[in-house]
């Protein structure tokens, strides 16, 4: 989740709630008094004092001897946002559901995303092209490897995914030979 902060005045300022380390997460969890899962939650749902723990928490890299006290934003100067990996992880989630209901249709489960989920993320524009190239589903898809140019395969040759090859090469480097290549050196006892 993502905390947008706009101090009165100002523009807005984007606070990552997953960018927490441990140490962090355990401060905000003391001052706010709840468990790391309920502040999760509460940035669902817009909790004030888990965007405000946040928000202060992530400040006080840049400004270590700000207090909790100090940090007393507006109630209409923070909300919450999904992340991109969230976004994703969403638009999946509804387009998955077409699959067990017979009745939900892609094209339904698109204008229903287009109307609600860009205004809850962090970036709205990630959303709609996102929404838009699930809805157009498999061709989509298909499109873009199509787009790739793949290598000429020879008649009982097979190409492999990886530039790796399964014989070993000869070295062309003087500089480091190999154990096997190396010669031994005299002992010194």
């Amino acid at each position: 989740m993502i905390v947008v902060y706009t101090p009165e005045g100002g523009t807005p300022e984007h606070y990552d709630a997953s960018s927490l380390r441990v140490s962090e997460a355990a401060i905000v969890q003391r001052t706010v008094d709840m468990k790391w899962q309920e502040i999760k939650e509460g940035l669902e749902s817009d909790d004030l004092d888990a965007m405000r723990g946040i928000v202060w928490v992530i400040k006080k890299r840049s400004q270590p001897s700000l207090r909790f006290n100090e940090f007393d934003p507006g109630v209409d100067d923070m909300v919450s946002r999904m992340d991109r990996r969230e976004v994703e992880a969403y638009v999946d989630n509804a387009f998955a559901a077409t699959h067990d209901d017979s009745e939900l249709t892609p094209e339904t489960v698109a204008d229903i995303l287009r109307e609600r989920l860009p205004s809850v993320a962090a970036d709205p524009e990630h959303a709609r092209a996102l929404i838009d190239a699930r809805a157009n589903g498999p061709k989509a898809t298909a499109d873009k490897a199509t787009a790739v140019p793949l290598p000429e395969e020879t008649p009982g040759e097979a190409t492999s995914p990886s530039p790796t090859s399964n014989e070993p090469e000869a070295s062309t480097s003087d500089c480091s030979p190999t154990s096997s290549t190396s010669p031994q050196l005299p002992s010194t006892s």
